[in-house]
């Protein structure tokens, strides 16, 4: 699988560090990260990236903002949740999520799904 460049949106400053570490031993370069809706949003606009990682409920909002954002430039988007495909964006329930917290192997394979424009095996994965 090709390696990637990824921004990574998580609210929670540990689990953002995880997934960091996670994403760049899996061989991809975390290019920006944020962890409130408006930096988010930004890296989103103005990066160069090809895959974001995104946290769907940041300090209690939604993280649709930055969705649109990535999806608006034509760009793949992983979701991460603690509450499974509850409170995936409005017009993004049949994007993939990964339930949180997640393994190194759970979020290769799912990067390496949305990489590849394959439909996920399943729209949700545990962890």
């Amino acid at each position: 699988m090709k390696h990637a460049s990824v921004i990574i949106v998580e609210d929670e400053a540990l689990i953002r560090m995880m997934l960091v570490e996670m994403v760049e031993n899996l061989g991809h370069k975390v290019i920006g990260e944020a962890g409130r809706i408006n930096e988010g949003r930004s890296l989103a606009e103005t990066q160069e990236y090809d895959l974001a990682i995104l946290d769907i409920n940041l300090q209690g909002f939604n993280v649709q903002p930055v969705a649109e954002a990535v999806r608006s430039r034509g760009r793949p988007v992983l979701f991460l949740s603690g509450y499974g495909s509850n409170g995936a964006p409005v017009g993004f329930k049949a994007a993939p999520i990964l339930e949180k917290p997640c393994t190194p192997d759970k979020l290769k394979r799912m990067i390496d799904t949305v990489l590849s424009n394959q439909e996920p095996e399943q729209a949700q994965a545990s962890c």
